[in-house]
């Protein structure tokens, strides 16, 4: 079933290339090319990353943090959110974990049931509620 030529790959390139196609996913990737091409804004949340790693680090060995490391790193965060490429970024990013999640989800269930599922399969609770 997972040979290049089987039919199950052949559907799976089919669907690849649907969500390649789908005008959501085409902005997902431009907001992430568009991060990726903007070498200030990459240091920034780099630097971001870096500083509360830092700071995660010295609390877990029980080092009281400073009012001036916590001032700053909220300071450089709150910059980074303001930064339109880096919320684009960080918007697609959540975009994409959630449509992975979905697509695994549906096909994890497939699997195990050895059958489309239907909504209450997948826990939903139906359209009209709003947990969505």
């Amino acid at each position: 079933m997972t040979t290049e030529d089987s039919l199950v790959m052949q559907k799976t390139r089919e669907l690849c290339q649907t969500i390649l196609d789908e005008p959501v996913m085409k902005s997902i990737r431009s907001r992430i090319d568009a991060f990726m091409d903007d070498e200030q804004t990459r240091t920034q949340y780099d630097d971001l990353v870096g500083r509360g790693q830092e700071l995660q680090d010295k609390q877990q060995r029980s080092v009281s943090l400073s009012s001036e490391e916590i001032a700053t790193f909220e300071q450089q965060r709150e910059a980074l959110l303001n930064n339109p490429v880096a919320r684009g970024f960080l918007d697609a990013q959540e975009e994409m974990h959630e449509l992975q999640k979905s697509i695994q989800k549906y096909v994890t269930k497939t699997l195990e049931l050895g059958r489309l599922p239907s909504e209450e399969d997948l826990g939903s609770c139906g359209s009209g509620c709003s947990c969505h």
